[in-house]
Protein backbone atom coordinates (compact mmCIF):
# COMPACT_ATOMS: atom_id res chain seq x y z
CA UNK A 1 0.00 0.00 0.00
CA UNK A 2 1.31 3.28 -1.06
CA UNK A 3 -0.73 5.69 1.34
CA UNK A 4 -2.31 5.63 4.82
CA UNK A 5 -5.96 5.74 2.66
CA UNK A 6 -5.46 2.79 0.28
CA UNK A 7 -7.60 -0.27 1.09
CA UNK A 8 -5.68 -3.96 1.00
CA UNK A 9 -7.58 -6.02 -0.92
CA UNK A 10 -5.49 -9.16 -0.85
CA UNK A 11 -5.64 -12.29 1.56
CA UNK A 12 -3.94 -14.55 3.20
CA UNK A 13 -3.67 -18.35 3.66
CA UNK A 14 -2.00 -20.19 6.29
CA UNK A 15 -1.50 -23.76 5.66
CA UNK A 16 -1.10 -26.28 8.84
CA UNK A 17 0.62 -29.02 7.19
CA UNK A 18 3.15 -26.86 5.48
CA UNK A 19 3.34 -23.75 8.19
CA UNK A 20 3.55 -20.93 5.70
CA UNK A 21 1.15 -18.43 4.35
CA UNK A 22 0.07 -17.64 1.38
CA UNK A 23 -1.17 -14.28 -0.61
CA UNK A 24 -4.05 -14.22 -2.02
CA UNK A 25 -4.24 -11.46 -4.74
CA UNK A 26 -7.33 -9.53 -5.66
CA UNK A 27 -9.36 -11.52 -2.78
CA UNK A 28 -11.21 -8.42 -1.64
CA UNK A 29 -11.83 -6.17 -4.78
CA UNK A 30 -14.15 -3.26 -5.08
CA UNK A 31 -12.82 -1.34 -1.90
CA UNK A 32 -13.91 1.94 -2.89
CA UNK A 33 -13.80 4.15 0.72
CA UNK A 34 -11.08 4.53 3.76
CA UNK A 35 -14.27 5.75 5.64
CA UNK A 36 -16.04 2.27 5.46
CA UNK A 37 -15.79 -0.81 7.81
CA UNK A 38 -13.53 -3.52 7.73
CA UNK A 39 -14.47 -6.53 5.64
CA UNK A 40 -17.75 -7.68 7.49
CA UNK A 41 -16.64 -11.60 7.02
CA UNK A 42 -17.79 -14.93 8.52
CA UNK A 43 -16.51 -18.61 8.23
CA UNK A 44 -19.27 -21.69 8.49
CA UNK A 45 -18.34 -25.24 7.20
CA UNK A 46 -14.78 -23.70 6.38
CA UNK A 47 -16.90 -21.43 3.69
CA UNK A 48 -15.67 -17.83 3.87
CA UNK A 49 -18.66 -15.35 3.38
CA UNK A 50 -19.46 -11.78 3.23
CA UNK A 51 -21.42 -8.99 3.47
CA UNK A 52 -20.78 -6.38 0.57
CA UNK A 53 -22.47 -3.25 2.48
CA UNK A 54 -22.73 -1.17 -0.62
CA UNK A 55 -25.38 -3.86 -2.34
CA UNK A 56 -26.88 -4.94 1.83
CA UNK A 57 -25.91 -8.59 0.11
CA UNK A 58 -24.37 -11.77 1.22
CA UNK A 59 -21.62 -13.39 -0.82
CA UNK A 60 -20.15 -16.46 -0.44
CA UNK A 61 -15.83 -17.13 -1.76
CA UNK A 62 -14.97 -19.79 -4.26
CA UNK A 63 -11.65 -20.65 -3.27
CA UNK A 64 -10.97 -22.54 -7.16
CA UNK A 65 -11.74 -19.06 -9.00
CA UNK A 66 -10.75 -16.76 -6.12
CA UNK A 67 -13.92 -15.10 -6.54
CA UNK A 68 -17.15 -14.07 -5.26
CA UNK A 69 -21.05 -15.47 -5.97
CA UNK A 70 -23.40 -13.22 -4.81
CA UNK A 71 -26.17 -15.49 -2.57
CA UNK A 72 -28.90 -13.21 -1.50
CA UNK A 73 -29.96 -9.56 0.41
CA UNK A 74 -28.74 -8.95 4.42
CA UNK A 75 -32.24 -8.96 6.57
CA UNK A 76 -31.06 -4.93 7.49
CA UNK A 77 -29.73 -2.40 5.96
CA UNK A 78 -25.53 -1.94 5.67
CA UNK A 79 -25.46 0.46 2.72
CA UNK A 80 -26.72 3.72 5.01
CA UNK A 81 -23.52 3.56 7.17
CA UNK A 82 -20.93 1.93 5.04
CA UNK A 83 -20.88 -1.19 6.92
CA UNK A 84 -20.77 0.48 10.03
CA UNK A 85 -22.87 -0.19 13.14
CA UNK A 86 -23.79 -4.16 11.96
CA UNK A 87 -22.46 -7.72 13.00
CA UNK A 88 -21.91 -10.40 11.11
CA UNK A 89 -20.64 -13.47 12.62
CA UNK A 90 -20.38 -17.23 12.89
CA UNK A 91 -22.21 -19.39 15.20
CA UNK A 92 -22.33 -23.35 14.47
CA UNK A 93 -23.88 -23.89 11.32
CA UNK A 94 -25.73 -20.62 11.20
CA UNK A 95 -24.38 -17.08 9.82
CA UNK A 96 -25.57 -14.24 12.45
CA UNK A 97 -26.43 -10.64 11.70
CA UNK A 98 -27.07 -8.22 14.52
CA UNK A 99 -28.31 -4.39 13.02
CA UNK A 100 -30.53 -1.82 13.38
CA UNK A 101 -33.87 -1.08 12.18
CA UNK A 102 -36.61 1.62 12.06
CA UNK A 103 -40.25 1.03 12.09
CA UNK A 104 -43.42 2.47 13.45
CA UNK A 105 -42.53 1.23 16.72
CA UNK A 106 -39.02 3.38 17.34
CA UNK A 107 -35.71 1.61 16.73
CA UNK A 108 -34.66 -1.44 17.94
CA UNK A 109 -31.60 -4.21 16.78
CA UNK A 110 -32.49 -7.17 15.37
CA UNK A 111 -30.95 -10.49 15.53
CA UNK A 112 -30.93 -12.95 12.41
CA UNK A 113 -29.90 -15.81 11.52
CA UNK A 114 -29.63 -18.06 8.13
CA UNK A 115 -28.40 -21.75 7.73
CA UNK A 116 -25.96 -21.73 4.37
CA UNK A 117 -26.99 -25.99 4.60
CA UNK A 118 -30.47 -24.79 3.94
CA UNK A 119 -29.61 -22.80 0.87
CA UNK A 120 -31.00 -20.37 -1.46
CA UNK A 121 -34.53 -19.93 -2.68
CA UNK A 122 -35.64 -18.07 -5.51
CA UNK A 123 -32.17 -16.00 -4.61
CA UNK A 124 -33.62 -15.47 -1.76
CA UNK A 125 -32.23 -16.09 1.69
CA UNK A 126 -34.22 -17.28 4.32
CA UNK A 127 -33.17 -15.53 7.25
CA UNK A 128 -34.93 -16.53 10.91
CA UNK A 129 -35.55 -13.62 13.51
CA UNK A 130 -33.85 -14.88 17.09
CA UNK A 131 -34.41 -11.88 19.11
CA UNK A 132 -35.42 -7.94 18.90
CA UNK A 133 -34.31 -5.47 21.22
CA UNK A 134 -37.08 -2.61 21.36
CA UNK A 135 -35.91 1.27 21.71
CA UNK A 136 -32.02 0.82 21.81
CA UNK A 137 -30.97 2.68 18.78
CA UNK A 138 -29.88 1.27 15.52
CA UNK A 139 -25.85 0.91 15.80
CA UNK A 140 -24.43 -1.78 17.11
CA UNK A 141 -20.84 -1.08 18.96
CA UNK A 142 -19.32 -4.58 19.46
CA UNK A 143 -20.55 -8.03 19.19
CA UNK A 144 -19.20 -10.96 20.48
CA UNK A 145 -20.91 -14.77 19.72
CA UNK A 146 -20.69 -17.47 22.68
CA UNK A 147 -21.88 -20.87 23.21
CA UNK A 148 -21.95 -22.32 19.78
Amino acid sequence: MSSPTDSLTCGEEFDLETRKWRKIEGMYPNVSEAAQAPPLVAVVDNQLYAVEHSTNMVKKYDKVKNTWDVLGRLPVRADTSNGWGLAFKACGKELLVVGGQRGPEGESIVLNSWCPESGVKDGLLEWKVLGVKEHVGVFVYNCAVMGC
